[in-house]
Order: structure tokens, then C-alpha cells, then sequence
């Protein structure tokens, strides 16, 4: 079988690789896949987050892929595919029996095709949503990074009414031009009402609603544009007194004085489960749930029966990690000074020993006020969301350049965390989700932000467990409120630190240079 051939001809090459980066599972997902490969049948395999933020279970997928019999898809971000075009790949074909075309593109090559084709999951999932003419049914696919699945969907299915959309209406409908053009107008003023917040944009509200609904009404429904057409019959659903199936919002460029309008899909397990039963997945993420089956994910994802998998974490990986009882809440007005304080502290301390420290804030102005603190101390070598850092530079940066600049940096030996990654209700996108969760008489805490904090938290500490340094998490939410078990649970194995001193750091130092 496809699973023996694969374990055996894996395990000779990962003998032959002196110095080959160590993981101990690679037999055992090289025959998951394979076997999954074999009877069609669909798989979520999680990682792990160290795995995952290393790339070294890539060996594994790409052998059972290329040892397999027929055609196979595998979907990566573009510098997956340059990592495995120009490394994997070609390693392995120098030890496996086999010979493989491959091929990188947007769609399958042809129809006598039975090799390798690599792509990204913007031209996969465009050629499914578009009824998989660009992929045929049955080619079983490996999904590698599955953790930003949900986001690739939703930014996928997002459908926009930009500024030079407007103009084109008008064309469409030059019988009501000044129909259209005062209802921009109106939308401008009206938009232009929200107060400022971080993320730029704002969920429709109900005079926004009624704005669009006159035009709509006004205008001549033969000749829109295909766009306008189906922004209006998204619309249509709205109503404040139900579930929306869609999620309205606009996004504001205050200098422009310009504004977007988008809507998106609430729900993705409707749409994505057709598309499932299309051909045989392997899903492959790294940390993407605490549970092996994956519940929550795969009921948002709309994925039913297959077969589920979780690597467990190596003790060598553990961190020492600091969540203090004492400091105040993070809603609270005396946290933000208590932070600061305890940054300084750990910076302080942390002096004399060299590496990285990184300081993850959420919170755009604290995070600008941290910066400015410790650059009147450090000078240079604080930087603010920047990959050119000093050897022992202090990074001060916020989830999202940290999640995708850290394979780049060094692994700092220190990471201070200012509060847990939950997604911010200011965050409009994250109000309508939670509303809707709400509508529906459902814990939106337990089933929505705690997971995805937990998700991030897990990514954001991965490269902390490869330099085996430290990491200060200054929410005392962990330890103050019910839910910090499960938090704490997600981040082991770990060795919880309850003081402060500067042999913390020099130990740290030491058992790296050993």
C-alpha cells in the first residue's frame, strides 16, 4: 500500500539528512496523508504551533503527494510554493521512487494532467466559487495553513462598491444621475457622522439603509452594473429586526473624504460545504483549536466527516512564562499605567542579556505611548513595527505585523504581551459577528473570542518555545477570571514564573549558548 511505500522510503531519507531539522511525526503524518490520499477520504491534521511556525512538517505532505499514484493539488501562500519548489521538492526527488511533473498556476493544466499542481488559496477557492471549472472534481488537495482558512473565505466572497463605482452607475443610469449623486452626498454626510475609531470602518446603520433603499428604489433595475446588482440583492436581507445572512459595513478614507461600502457572507459553512464534497481535503494547520476534532472550526467551515489528527507539544519547547495576580485589569484606567511601569521592569532587567524583545500591544495609542517611553531610554534600539532591528532591539509592534513578519526576525528570548488577544468589539466587523451570535441565544464569548484568541496567542509564542526564552503576559484576566485554565492550558507545556529577577534572563542566556 501507498502507506507503506511512503513510510519506508521517507524513513531512509530522513536517515541520509545529517543535521536535517528533527521533528518525530513526520512517519506518522507521511502515512495520514497517504492513507487519506488512498481512500478519498478527507483529513484535519493539526501541527502544532511550533511546527507550524518552523515549516518542517512541509516534508511529510509534499512526499506522500509526490509518492502518490495520481494527480494531486496542493494549496500554499506564494512563499510556501517558493519554499517548496525550491527546497522540499527537490530534495526529496533525489530520494523517492518517483517522477512526478510539477506544475505551479491558477487552474489544472489539463485534462491528461496527472502530476503535481501548486497554487494559492485566492485561485483555488476563486475557482470553486465559481462552480470548480478551473479544478476538476476528485483531484484529492492538500490545504496547507489552514488557521487562515476563514479569513482567505471571507476575503474571497467580500464584495465591494468602491468611489469609481459610483460614476459607472451614473452611466448605467444617466436618467438618474442627480438621483444617484445626491444620495452619495447623503451617505457621505451621514457616514462622515461615525465617531473615529482604529479600524476605519463602520457597519451600516439605519439611515445608511434607508439612504441605499430610496436610490434603489429610484433606479432604473435593467441596466445596473453586475456589481450593483448584486450589492442590491445582498441588501435586500437586511432588516434590524433579523439575521442578516450578510455583513454590511463601510470603510472611511478621511483625508480623501472617500468611502467604500462592502458586504460579506455571515455564515461560511452553508457556502464552503458543497465544496467539500468535491474531492478528498487534507487540511493542515498549526494550532487551530484545543480539541483534536476541531469543532468550532469545522462547523464554521461547514466540514462534516473526516478524520482528525493533533500533534502533541514536545516538553523541550516549553516557555517560562510571567502573568502577575496584581496589576489591574485591562479595562480599567489603571492599567495603562501599570503596564508601562512593568514593561520598563522587564526591559530593565532584561538588559545585560542578548536577543530580541518583542512587546505586543493591541492597542494602537498605548502602543504609540509605549514606544515613546522606551525610545527616551533606549534610544535606537526601540523600533516600531520595523523587520530591521538592532541584535538586541526592542520591537514594539501589534498582533498582526508580529503574526506576519516573526518567521523573518530572530525568536526573541523575551516577549511581553499586553493583553490577551480577544477580537475588539470596536471592531465593527467583530460587533455584527457577535451580534449575530446574540440574535441567536448563543455564548458569542466562548464560541467566538476565546477561540480566536486562543488560535492567535498560540501562533504569536511559537518562535518564544524555539529560543526556550520567556514570555510576560500582563493580563490578569488569566488568572482572575474563569476562563484563564483554558488559556493556560493552550499555552503548555510551560513553566509558570512568579517574581522578577535578572537571573531569569542570564539563565536564559546560558542554556542558549550551551
Amino acid at each position: 500500500m501507498i502507506e507503506a511505500e511512503v513510510h519506508f522510503s521517507l524513513h531512509n531519507f530522513l536517515r541520509s539528512q545529517a543535521g536535517f531539522p528533527s521533528w518525530p511525526h513526520h512517519l506518522t503524518m507521511a502515512r495520514l496523508v497517504a492513507r487519506a490520499l488512498r481512500l478519498g477520504r478527507s483529513a484535519l491534521i493539526q501541527v502544532g504551533a511550533v511546527c507550524g511556525y518552523q515549516g518542517r512538517y512541509r516534508t511529510s505532505f509534499v512526499a506522500s503527494a509526490l509518492m502518490w499514484h495520481g494527480p494531486v493539488i496542493i494549496v500554499a501562500q506564494e512563499a510556501v510554493q517558493q519554499l517548496l519548489l525550491r527546497v522540499e521538492i527537490p530534495r526529496l526527488q533525489q530520494w523517492l521512487p518517483a517522477n512526478k511533473a510539477i506544475r505551479t498556476g491558477d487552474a489544472w493544466p489539463s485534462a491528461e494532467f496527472q502530476g503535481l499542481l501548486l497554487t494559492s488559496p485566492e485561485a483555488w477557492l476563486k475557482g470553486q466559487f465559481a462552480g470548480g471549472s478551473c479544478f476538476p472534481q476528485g483531484i484529492p488537495t492538500i490545504i496547507d495553513g489552514v488557521d487562515d482558512l476563514e479569513d482567505w473565505v471571507r476575503h474571497q466572497l467580500t464584495q465591494d462598491i468602491q468611489p469609481h463605482d459610483w460614476e459607472q452607475l451614473m452611466l448605467a443610469c444617466p436618467n438618474q444621475a442627480e438621483v444617484i449623486r445626491e444620495a452619495r452626498i447623503q451617505l457621505t454626510h451621514q457616514l462622515f457622522q461615525h465617531p473615529v475609531n482604529p479600524y476605519q470602518c463602520y457597519l451600516i446603520s439605519q439611515p445608511e439603509i434607508e439612504i441605499l433603499s430610496r436610490l434603489y428604489l429610484a433606479l432604473d433595475q435593467a441596466n445596473l452594473p453586475d456589481n450593483w446588482k448584486n450589492f442590491w440583492q445582498q441588501f435586500q436581507t437586511v432588516d434590524e429586526n433579523l439575521s442578516p445572512p450578510a455583513l454590511f459595513w463601510a470603510t472611511i478614507a478621511h483625508r480623501q473624504g472617500l468611502f467604500s461600502l462592502h458586504y460579506a457572507p455571515m455564515e461560511l459553512g452553508e457556502i464552503l460545504s458543497p465544496l467539500w464534497q468535491r474531492q478528498p481535503v487534507v487540511l493542515i494547520g498549526s494550532a487551530i483549536e484545543p480539541e483534536t476534532e476541531a469543532p468550532l472550526f469545522r462547523q464554521r467551515l461547514g466540514l462534516d466527516d473526516l478524520t482528525c489528527l493533533k500533534f502533541s507539544a514536545d516538553q523541550a519547547e516549553a516557555i517560562q512564562l510571567y502573568v502577575p495576580y496584581k496589576l489591574p485589569l485591562p479595562n480599567t484606567p489603571e492599567f495603562q499605567a501599570a503596564f508601562i511601569h512593568k514593561v520598563r521592569t522587564l526591559v530593565c532587567l532584561s538588559a545585560t542579556a542578548p536577543g530580541l524583545t518583542v512587546v505586543l500591544v493591541g492597542d494602537v495609542p498605548l502602543k504609540s505611548q509605549v514606544a515613546t517611553i522606551l525610545a527616551s531610554e533606549f534610544g535606537s534600539r526601540v523600533q516600531v513595527e520595523k523587520t530591521c532591528l538592532d541584535e538586541n532591539g526592542i520591537l514594539i509592534t501589534g498582533w498582526e505585523f508580529w503574526r506576519e513578519h516573526q518567521r523573518v526576525l530572530p525568536a526573541p528570548h523575551l516577549l511581553i504581551i499586553a493583553t490577551l488577544p480577544l477580537p475588539s468589539l470596536e471592531n465593527p466587523l467583530v460587533a455584527g459577528r457577535v451580534a449575530r451570535y446574540k440574535r441567536s441565544h448563543q455564548d458569542w464569548f466562548r464560541l467566538y473570542l476565546l477561540p480566536a484568541a486562543l488560535s492567535e496567542l498560540q501562533r504569536a509564542i511559537a518562535p518564544v518555545r524555539e529560543s526556550q526564552g520567556i514570555v510576560a503576559l500582563l493580563d490578569s484576566r488569566v488568572v482572575n477570571r474563569s476562563y484563564g485554565a483554558q488559556i493556560l492550558a493552550a499555552l503548555s507545556p510551560l513553566a509558570r514564573i512568579n517574581y522578577l529577577d535578572p537571573s531569569l534572563f542570564s539563565n536564559t542566556d546560558e542554556e542558549n549558548s550551551a
